[in-house]
Order: structure tokens, then C-alpha cells, then sequence
């Protein structure tokens, strides 16, 4: 597995104690540096992290427009985070093909949810990619 998936895998795993459990950022991004993860690794994460909860109403905004028929608190705690981080992927990291974005939270999902999940997250993503959430 890459650096950057692993910084995806423990970006998902921030997410989601941040926004199930509470714990305020600051606390889960020190318990993730003292794993002694490389500084790369762990620079990438603290990015994803942050751009996701400094923009999280834009997320959730653009995330609801394309989700048809899926209102964001019938989603799984997993797949709504999932979602929220490669949607920040493809709007504030465009030095990121998103197809690679694409492909890598279609595999996490895969992993942590299921893979009904990996076609979801497949969807949501292609959309906001390809700018469908404008009409």
C-alpha cells in the first residue's frame, strides 16, 4: 500500500472519530503523529484533515446536490466520510488527477464499508468530478 493511501486510511479514521465520537482535532491529530509515521505520510493527512473540516458545509453542500434519493444522515458514518474527504480531494487539491482520487476512496470504501459502497462513492465522486452538481 502507498503513502498516500495510508494517509487516506488513518484522514478516514480522524474523520470519523471526529465527527461519530466528538474528540476535537487537535487531540486525534497528536494521537496519529505518535504512531511515528513519516513526516510525508502524516503531512499529507494533517492537509486532508483540515481542508475537509474547514470546508465541511461546502462538502456536505455539494455531496447533498448529487446524492439523489441518499439525504447525508441516512449515509453511513463511513461512507458520508469517505465521501467528505474525496470530495475536498477533487475541489482543493487539484494537483490531484481525480481519477486517482476517485480510485482510491472507491478502494477504502471497498475495504471499510462495502462494495455496494465502492459503486456509491464511485457516483458521488464521478459527479462532483465532472461538475454535475451545477444544473
Amino acid at each position: 500500500m502507498g503513502s498516500r493511501r495510508k494517509a487516506r486510511e488513518l484522514a478516514l479514521e480522524a474523520l470519523y472519530r471526529y465527527d461519530l465520537m466528538g474528540d476535537p482535532i487537535e487531540e486525534i491529530l497528536i494521537d496519529i503523529k505518535n504512531r511515528e509515521l513519516g513526516s510525508e505520510l502524516y503531512e499529507f493527512m494533517q492537509k486532508i484533515i483540515m481542508k475537509t473540516i474547514n470546508n465541511i458545509e461546502n462538502i456536505d453542500e455539494l455531496i447533498a446536490k448529487v446524492a439523489i434519493n441518499w439525504r447525508m444522515d441516512r449515509m453511513t458514518f463511513i461512507d458520508k466520510n469517505i465521501l467528505r474527504l474525496g470530495v475536498a480531494e477533487i475541489v482543493y487539491f487539484p494537483d490531484i488527477p481525480p481519477k486517482v482520487t476517485m480510485n482510491e476512496y472507491i478502494e477504502i470504501a471497498k475495504k471499510f464499508s462495502s462494495d455496494d459502497a465502492g459503486r456509491f462513492v464511485n457516483g458521488i465522486l464521478d459527479k462532483i468530478a465532472k461538475g454535475d452538481y451545477n444544473t
